[in-house]
């Protein structure tokens, strides 16, 4: 079976600069999910990029379900980090979600059927009643489902998330994982964090970066490997609350 993602002998480097990511090799198969983790500035968001063919490696190859990423865009939806986005532009929560149906050409045009998907993809996540509502108005947790619709409305295969925890309270957190918990039933999930509270059970594969990548089952990823990849010690607790820091588990919340 063709892996959804396949990185080989990959590297990068910005202009005039010394490399972002060198040789790096990793795959992940169908039904799997992952999480990229690794210190800020240690290449996470350049992979990203990458993945998403908004930029050409140095060397090596991507493939996603077998094509270049440019060529697999259709099968993929991403969520980017919502402070990235205006969020004074003056749209509704449905318009948003209905960006994900935009399709190549120069105007965008949206039909019934796009609507209704758009429609769907809000009422998957629990956010129907919100689709007249402005999109500035909407609480953290509540643009991140916005954001997540978005990303359904092209009946995505794959589904890149960046940070998709940051800046949302503890509540809409908790919800954020059921939601992406059904997600992974249906589709590869790859998220992008810095935080070490992401990874957790219903993760199949960790992806560390920093400059290199080395890549663990979730099961043996540890403090120890933890230390390894932001090159300090590291107390970090699955979302199990099992901690795995070098207290021997006495500090369980």
């Amino acid at each position: 079976m063709t892996p959804v993602i396949e990185v080989g002998d990959l590297s990068f480097a910005y202009e005039s600069g010394s490399p972002i990511l060198e040789n790096v090799d990793f795959t992940i198969e169908e039904g799997q999910s992952g999480c990229i983790v690794g210190p800020n500035g240690g290449g996470k968001s350049t992979l990203l990029k990458l993945l998403l063919g908004l930029l050409q490696p140095d060397a090596g190859r991507i493939r996603l379900f077998g094509a270049p990423p440019r060529d697999s865009r259709r099968l993929v939806g991403y969520m980017p980090q919502y402070h990235q986005l205006d969020a004074a532009f003056p749209v509704t929560a449905l318009e948003v979600a209905l960006m994900g149906c935009i399709k190549p050409g120069f105007f965008p045009f949206y039909s019934r059927r796009d609507k209704e998907t758009a429609l769907a993809a809000l009422e998957e996540l629990g956010i129907a009643d919100l689709a007249s509502r402005s999109f500035a108005d909407l609480s953290g947790g509540q643009r991140q489902r916005v954001l997540i619709a978005r990303a359904l409305a092209c009946h995505p295969r794959l589904l890149l998330l960046d940070e998709p925890t940051a800046n949302i309270d503890p509540g809409a957190e908790e919800q954020f994982y059921a939601t992406l918990a059904v997600l992974r039933k249906r589709m590869t999930v790859l998220t992008v964090s810095h935080d070490l509270g992401f990874v957790n059970r219903e993760t199949d594969v960790i992806i560390c970066v920093n400059r290199k990548v080395s890549v663990h089952r979730a099961e043996n990823f540890t403090a120890e490997t933890a230390d390894a990849v932001y090159h300090h010690e590291m107390n970090f607790i699955k979302h199990d609350h099992a901690c795995f820091c070098k207290c021997g588990g006495s500090c369980h919340e």
